[in-house]
């Protein structure tokens, strides 16, 4: 478990290092390393947080992360395409952040988030405004399209199960159709949704709000991928019962079309 003590002093050391560092100019820290949401820390809670430099320095800059507070403890760095990069502490601490110029992330999404350092225009306070109304405009869920989605995730899925394919079949079933089932339940049963859920990764905290739903999910995908997809198709048509937007005949294709009839 990161000691609280330490995990204020890397946030600390981060914009330090931010704030010390020629061609940097913000650093924003995200979700439970945000003062919003530190009530949500616990002994898995890495550091989420975007570093922001001026423009036309990215390239430059992504290839020295020397920045890093307690450098002499960081055990791996790697990137997550090109302005995404991960640290590893040797006590198995985390930090995931995008290094990046403000043009470059644009389109990115944030909810809660505080700005640690920033330039005297205040670009990163005006990306993170223009993060989180993208992040609200973006959450609306669609249960009807969702199921439809799951439907198609189950049988492309399942096709290439049999066909060979297991792993990614496998995906198909265990990752795409699950997200879709989840914002399914979501949108269908939205009264249990709480204030404290993920609008971006509708997957986050989920046990917390439906907790029997989330259960029998993941006893269905610790299954081998076939069993996998059809309990999924079965928790998919609990669904169903006096909602007039369910696609029944699509299913009914589906479960002929698998043999699940």
């Amino acid at each position: 478990m990161t000691d609280p003590r330490r995990y204020d002093a890397l946030s600390r050391g981060l914009a330090e290092g931010v704030a010390a560092t020629p061609g940097m100019l913000g650093l924003v820290l995200l979700g439970s390393a945000s003062d919003d949401a530190r009530f949500r820390r616990d002994e898995w809670s890495d550091h989420d947080f975007f570093a922001v430099v001026e423009p036309g320095r990215g390239t430059m800059l992504r290839s020295d992360l020397s920045w890093l507070p307690e450098r002499d403890r960081i055990v791996l760095t790697a990137r997550e395409g090109e302005i995404g990069f991960v640290a590893l502490y040797d006590d198995g601490h985390v930090f995931e952040f995008a290094f990046a110029e403000a043009a470059e992330l644009a389109g990115a999404q944030a909810r809660e988030a505080t700005v640690l350092v920033d330039d005297a225009a205040g670009t990163t306070a005006t990306l993170i405004a223009e993060a989180r109304e993208r992040a609200a405009g973006s959450d609306r869920l669609d249960p009807a399209n969702d199921v439809r989605l799951v439907l198609v995730k189950l049988l492309i899925g399942t096709g290439r199960v049999r066909r060979g394919e297991v792993l990614n079949g496998g995906a198909f079933i265990r990752q795409w159709a699950v997200v879709h089932l989840v914002r399914a339940v979501r949108g269908r049963c939205a009264g249990a949704t709480s204030a404290s859920r993920d609008t971006i990764d509708p997957v986050r905290r989920f046990e917390q709000d439906y907790p029997d739903w989330a259960s029998r999910i993941a006893e269905a995908v610790a299954q081998e991928p076939e069993r996998a997809a059809r309990a999924l198709f079965a928790l998919l048509r609990e669904l169903e019962p006096g909602w007039a937007e369910f696609p029944a005949a699509a299913a009914d294709a589906v479960a002929r079309r698998l043999g699940w009839s």
